[in-house]
This record gives C-alpha cells, structure tokens and sequence, in this order.
C-alpha cells in the first residue's frame, strides 16, 4: 500500500496534488506568482476549496499571465468579482492586481524566482519529519520571506502562508519519512534537488 503524507486524505484531486506537485522544486517566475495568489486567497479557508476552483481561477485571472493582470481596472475587477468560479472577495482580487504589479517590478530588477529562493540559500531544503506533529506553522525563513513581501506591497502572505507557499514550491521537502515521496525513498532520483540539505546542517 503507498503510503502518503496523512493531509491529503483519499480525495483524488487532492492526492494527484500530493503527488505530483506539492513539494517539488519550482524555479519559474510564472508559476511560483500563480501559486502566491492562489494561497492568499486560500487565507481563511482549506487548501483543497482553492484546488477544486483553480481552472477557474486561471480562467478569469488571465492564465496569471502577470503583465496582463497588471493592466485590470475596476471593471476587470468587477467582472472577477461577478464570477462564481473563484473566490469573489474584493480585497484577494485587488491584493492580486497589486502583486502582479509589483511583481514586474521584482522581474526586472533582480527575477522573482531568485527573490524568493534566497529565503531558503537558493537550494531546497529537505526536512525528515516523521510525524505530523513536528511539522512547523511557520519557521524563522517563512517570517522573513512574509516580512519581505509586504514591505513591497503584498497582501494576504503572513508567516504561516508564506511557509505554506513554502512547502509547496519545494523551498522546502516537508514529506514526512515514511511517505513514497519522500526524498530519502528514492535516493537515485531526490527531488527536493542536488544542493538539498536537512535543517541541522543549514
């Protein structure tokens, strides 16, 4: 029987996720604005009611192209706000036109990629937990990473998110131990990435 990292339960969109995608490096600017967005508006609520809605949202946020969501005004943000495939909260759509702004900002002037990995030393960091309960909400790189991004103008992206954001770019391989994804399973193909190293040695 595989076993799995106990959060994402039996749900098979949530397992594909767990699969597939949470934990695994990822390195382009696009993707990495995409998920920040999407787990700002997940504040308040459960990660699997942003996964359930996130064809939608790639839909009506332009395929996050973040040039072109830099360009909304009222009435892109209205038509947001009228579709009921997304999370209609006003203050999560506007937080997301003002970050694709300021993301271009951050593109041009040093990359948002390596923005953000320079929280973790550009490298992922692979973690061994072996229970649940030792798993952090929030850790000293997930406050700072918060910190930064709201000095820019960032919204929705305090420490507990941050380090959710975290975990799911690959910032940081939270797979617990005995899970089929953990890199420790597979030495010959570590997906956390070659400059990996547990905290202890960091």
């Amino acid at each position: 029987m595989t076993q799995r990292c106990a959060w994402c339960g039996t749900d098979p969109l949530y397992v594909a996720y767990h699969d597939h995608e949470w934990g695994v490096p990822e390195h382009d600017p696009r993707a990495l604005w995409e998920k920040l967005v999407l787990d700002g508006f997940q504040a308040g609520l459960s990660w699997i009611t942003i996964l359930r809605k996130r064809d939608d949202f790639r839909r009506v946020f332009d395929g996050f192209d973040p040039a072109r969501v830099a360009r909304w005004g009222e009435a892109e943000v209205a038509r947001a706000l009228a579709d009921p495939g997304i999370i209609r909260h006003r203050g999560k759509i506007e937080a997301a036109v003002r970050g694709a702004r300021i993301y271009l900002q951050i593109e041009e002037t040093q990359g948002f990629a390596p923005f953000l990995w320079d929280f973790v030393g550009g490298s992922p960091r692979l973690n061994r937990w072996d229970s649940p309960a030792q798993v952090p909400a929030r850790t000293p790189e997930s406050q700072a990473m918060a910190r930064a991004l709201k000095q820019r103008g960032f919204n929705f992206c305090g420490p507990v998110i941050a380090y959710a954001f975290m975990q799911a770019t690959g910032m940081v391989n939270d797979h617990l131990t005995c899970c089929h994804r953990h890199p420790d399973r597979h030495p010959d193909r570590r997906d956390a990435g070659p400059g990996a190293v547990p905290p202890s040695a960091a």
